[in-house]
C-alpha cells in the first residue's frame, strides 16, 4: 500500500482500564514481591510503582492544576543535562518513597490513576500539549501525543512489575497497538544522525493483530515517517509486535534486537533501529 501521513493516536479512553485494572495486581502482590528487581535498572517493583505514583501526580500538578513546575537547579543545555534534570527528579521521589508501605503505595497508584484518567477522559484530542515528546526530538508537540506519550508511559512500567512478578503481561491490541503507533515516532529522532540522500527508505514490519507497516524516508529536511510503504525501498526490518514493544521500551538488549529483527536490503542502513527507544534512558 502507497504511504499517508500518521494519524493522531487517541489514547484518552484508555486511561481507566489501564490504571485500574493494576490496582488488584498490586493489591494481591506478596511482600517479598514488592523487592524483586525489574528491568529498569536498579529499580525493585515497588520503586517502579512509586515512580507511577510521582509522574502522574506530577502531572495532575502541572496540567490539570496549572501549577508551574520547579525550575531546574541548573541550566538546561543539552539533551544530555534534560535526561540527567528527569533522572534527578525521578531518583529523588523514590528515594523518599523507601518510607512508604506496598499498601500506602498501592492506594496513592489509585487515587493518581483514578484521578489522571478522569482529566484525560475530559480533554479535548486537540488541547495544546503540556511538554514536547523529548524522545522524539520535539521541543513542543502537539497535544494528542503529549497525552499519549504519558500513556506509553505507564503502561511500558506496568510491563516492568508485570514482567518481574511473572503476572500476564498486558498485551491485549487495544493497549498494545496504540503503544507501538505512538512509540513508533521515536524512529526520525533515531535516525537523526544518519546522512543519506533524499529518498531513501527503510520499511519497517510489524507482524501481529498491534502492528503494521512503517516507512522511514530521508528527505531534503530529514527523516520523516509514514504509514504504509513506498515504491522505493532500500532497506526492509521485520519484527514481531512483542519485539517492537520491548525494543522501543529498552526491554530488549541491542544485542539480542540484532537477532530478533530481520533485515533485508541495506543492512547498514537499518542498524540504528536497535538503538530506537520511545523513553528517556
Amino acid at each position: 500500500m502507497p504511504t499517508s501521513p500518521l494519524k493522531p493516536v487517541d489514547t484518552r479512553a484508555l486511561f481507566h482500564p489501564l490504571t485500574s485494572g493494576f490496582v488488584p495486581l498490586l493489591r494481591g502482590l506478596a511482600p517479598e514481591d514488592w523487592l524483586k528487581p525489574t528491568i529498569a535498572g536498579t529499580w525493585l517493583v515497588r520503586d517502579v510503582v512509586a515512580h507511577l505514583v510521582d509522574l502522574m501526580f506530577r502531572r495532575l500538578s502541572f496540567h490539570r492544576d496549572a501549577m508551574t513546575p520547579p525550575p531546574p537547579s541548573r541550566p538546561i543545555r543539552s539533551e544530555r543535562d534534560f535526561i540527567d534534570f528527569i533522572n534527578g527528579l525521578n531518583a529523588e521521589w523514590v528515594g523518599a518513597s523507601k518510607r512508604f508501605s506496598p499498601r500506602v503505595l498501592t492506594d496513592l497508584f489509585e487515587r493518581a490513576g483514578a484521578d489522571l484518567s478522569d482529566w484525560f477522559a475530559a480533554l479535548p484530542l486537540d488541547a495544546p500539549a503540556l511538554f514536547g515528546v523529548s524522545w522524539a526530538g520535539e521541543m513542543t508537540s502537539e497535544g494528542w501525543f503529549d497525552v499519549g506519550r504519558e500513556f506509553v508511559e505507564i503502561w511500558h512500567h506496568q510491563q516492568q512489575v508485570r514482567l518481574a512478578v511473572g503476572a500476564p503481561l498486558l498485551t491485549e491490541t487495544r493497549f498494545l497497538r496504540p503503544v507501538i503507533e505512538i512509540a513508533m515516532r521515536a524512529l526520525p529522532h533515531t535516525f537523526r544522525d544518519e546522512k543519506r540522500e533524499p529518498g531513501c527508505a527503510i520499511v519497517v514490519d510489524v507482524s501481529g493483530p498491534a502492528g503494521g507497516t512503517w516507512t522511514l524516508a530521508r528527505t531534503a529536511t530529514g527523516w520523516t515517517l509514514e504509514a504504509g510503504e513506498p515504491a522505493r525501498i532500500d532497506a526492509r526490518a521485520k519484527m514481531t509486535e512483542d519485539t517492537a514493544w520491548r525494543l522501543l521500551l529498552h526491554a530488549l538488549p541491542p544485542a539480542d534486537a540484532g537477532h530478533a529483527i530481520a533485515v533485508t536490503g541495506d543492512r547498514e542502513l537499518a542498524a540504528p533501529l536497535v538503538k530506537a527507544r520511545a523513553v528517556i534512558v
